[in-house]
């Protein structure tokens, strides 16, 4: 990223250029940051009434839902926003769907990191393979399915499940079915509803000052 000034008589103009994996180089103001902030806070809480609505509504174990929409949100809000959208998945989790649905403030922010994992594999995925988030090409598309569909809800489902057991709230017994609900239920949601939305609105968002093409900015 190459910041510079533009001098003129009366007004002086911050820009910055701004070259990301599948994404022209352009000029664009800089953000305050307070926006930033803001928008962090809508979408933690965003992230964390939908989680605590689909937990409640079709639980299928402590924090687990069969149809956990909200992983869908937080994978298109990381990859649109990049870590805010990541820390916001964490935050989310953490409060909708851990302490908001009866797990300890403890047990859920080690719990809340399979979320974490869900959306920070394809953030890094498409940032260091260089794919475009608007899914343009077959590459672009295997990305996504390797590392957003497949890959990231597997550590997710791994990571959640084992320590769900591990604080002792699930049995061993259980223990398949509830890694099972929790993989194969987010594939579906992700590959129907995170696909076409990528597909469809980056391109809009993307026009916005808000859209993060790397990480931060």
């Amino acid at each position: 990223m190459d910041s510079y000034k533009v001098r003129g008589n009366i007004i002086i103009t911050d820009c910055m250029t701004e070259t990301g994996p599948g994404i022209p180089a352009q000029g664009t103001a800089r953000v305050p940051f307070y926006l930033r902030i803001a928008l962090l806070f809508l979408l933690i809480c965003l992230d964390a009434l939908v989680a605590k609505f689909v937990v409640f509504s079709f639980t299928v174990g402590p924090g687990i839902s069969f149809l956990y929409i909200v992983v869908a949100v937080m994978i298109v809000t990381t990859l649109w926003f990049g870590m805010y959208g990541a820390i916001a998945a964490y935050a989310g989790c953490w409060l909708g769907s851990g302490i908001l649905s009866g797990l300890s403030p403890e047990v859920s922010f080690v719990w809340s990191i399979a979320d974490l994992l869900q959306v920070i594999i394809p953030l890094f995925a498409f940032r260091l393979l260089g794919a475009d988030v608007s899914l343009k090409t077959r590459r672009d598309l295997l990305v996504f399915v390797l590392f957003g569909i497949v890959l990231n809800n597997l550590a997710g489902a791994v990571w959640g499940t084992l320590s769900l057991y591990q604080a002792g709230l699930v049995t061993a017994a259980v223990l398949p079915l509830e890694f099972f609900t929790w993989f194969v239920g987010n594939i579906i949601l992700t590959a129907v509803i995170v696909t076409p939305v990528l597909w469809f609105f980056t391109p809009v968002i993307r026009r916005h000052e808000l859209f993060v093409a790397r990480y931060w900015n």
